[in-house]
């Protein structure tokens, strides 16, 4: 056996043990999701539960759109780490924490405008929103935790400790399903209680990801620095990487927001039913994610060790995988997918409908590889700006395309459009990753 076959076969194993525990840790997201429903759904009353799934759908949005955070640490420590850089790599957790309670904290400032603004945008009955209004008003408090967790998590991952990444999320969603049942069946707090159990358990994983970044930082034995918040020009570029990120989101929300906004068009039937056929590309994101997510620690790596055989590694092995698993998942849909419809409707004229669409989704997996992927290779290798001006050009493109095919083709016409936004978003960044290798 060659040394070359032994490099090949370590890079394999890298990716997979960097992209299993991330898998896990996304999976055990939505259950959380399921426990407060099926807590929540137990009450006397049904606002109950529309006041909680609303409540949970503008924070979903809300700290999404600060993801950032997570991102831009994650490929930032993984290029410190590359170059040897410790000591830069404690600083950059600095400033990311920093920035997260600062955002935090504003947001807790701006409570009251935000629930008004948020509620606003949705109508239900004076029951269902004054239970999100005291949803929010609760769980706002979580913030500044929930904010610093996504710098943690980013600099584990930038490390390559997935699996103390997975601990903390566990620890998040084990904990907060423990305080859900406590809360709500045990003290009969209601909504609040479901808000409570949030933001304890955000400031319980906090204090566990602290104890874990201690642990990992004992060998080379930095952590904190206060001075690396008195450094404009580090922290100037923090800002713009972040703010590239914050835009990229924005049109990422934007583009599924229209592919709503359209769908809602064609009445409720078809709104039902894309919605139903939006959870499999959600579910196809958790596997796809784990592989972007190893590509970006691997990718970040070798750019801050100039090493441009690991960056050609990390981005064919992580990619290989990607395919395989998209392929796999195509498959299981174009087998599976009509039961998996039954399973998430009882509906049949929403069943007949979704059916009728299903095809697109099982296009998606493959369509969507390199979109996920490029996310990766160009977040590890912090080229936000590439990232924002892809994200643009594919959303106007998925807009102007839109406008043609809908009038012509209706929801197909929507589906076609939307297939063409995700497989935008790679061939963008497929243009640009050349100027990335070389620079390397």
């Amino acid at each position: 056996m060659t040394t070359t076959d032994d490099s090949v076969r370590d890079w394999h194993r890298r990716v997979w043990r960097l992209a299993v525990p991330i898998m896990l840790g996304t999976v055990s997201t939505p259950l959380l999701g399921l426990v407060d429903t099926a807590v929540v759904g137990h009450l006397d009353s049904p606002h109950y539960l529309g006041a909680v799934a609303i409540g949970s759908l503008i924070f979903n949005f809300l700290f999404w759109g600060f993801g950032f955070l997570r991102m831009s640490t994650t490929g930032l420590t993984a290029q410190a780490v590359g170059a040897g850089a410790e000591r830069e790599a404690g600083a950059i957790l600095t400033r990311a924490v920093a920035l997260a309670a600062g955002f935090g904290l504003l947001l807790i400032l701006l409570q009251t405008p935000v629930s008004a603004a948020a509620l606003a945008l949705i109508d239900s009955s004076s029951d269902v929103e004054g239970g999100a209004a005291t949803y929010i008003a609760v769980r706002i408090w979580a913030a500044p935790a929930t904010l610093a967790n996504y710098a943690i998590l980013g600099f584990l991952l930038g490390r390559q400790r997935p699996g103390l990444a997975l601990a903390i999320q566990l620890v998040l969603n084990g904990t907060n399903i423990a305080l859900d049942l406590l809360f709500v069946l045990g003290f009969g707090w209601n909504v609040a209680g479901v808000a409570a159990a949030s933001v304890l358990a955000e400031f319980v994983a906090l204090g566990a990801g602290l104890l874990l970044v201690r642990r990992v930082m004992a060998g080379p034995g930095v952590l904190w620095h206060v001075s690396a918040l008195k450094d404009r020009l580090a922290f100037r570029r923090l800002v713009t990487v972040n703010g590239d990120i914050f835009v990229r989101t924005l049109c990422l929300v934007g583009g599924f927001g229209w592919f709503t906004a359209q769908g809602a068009e064609f009445g409720e039937i078809v709104l039902a039913a894309n919605a139903i056929l939006l959870n499999f590309q959600t579910f196809t994101g958790y596997a796809l994610d784990g592989f972007a997510h190893a590509a970006e620690a691997l990718v970040g790596q070798a750019i801050g060790a100039r090493d441009r055989r690991g960056l050609d590694m990390a981005v064919r092995v992580s990619t290989l995988w990607a395919a395989v698993t998209a392929c796999l998942f195509s498959l299981l849909y174009l087998v599976a997918g009509p039961l998996v419809i039954d399973g998430l409707t009882g509906i049949d004229s929403v069943r007949e409908t979704a059916r009728e669409y299903l095809p697109w989704v099982v296009a998606l997996p493959m369509v969507s590889i390199w979109a996920f992927q490029w996310d990766g290779v160009f977040l590890g290798a912090v080229r936000t700006t590439a990232l924002r001006n892809a994200m643009i050009v594919s959303l106007l493109t998925f807009l102007a395309i839109s406008w043609v095919l809908v009038p012509w083709g209706g929801n197909h016409g929507l589906w076609a459009a939307f297939t063409i936004f995700a497989a935008m978003r790679g061939v963008t960044l497929t243009f640009a990753y050349p100027a990335l290798r070389r620079a390397v």
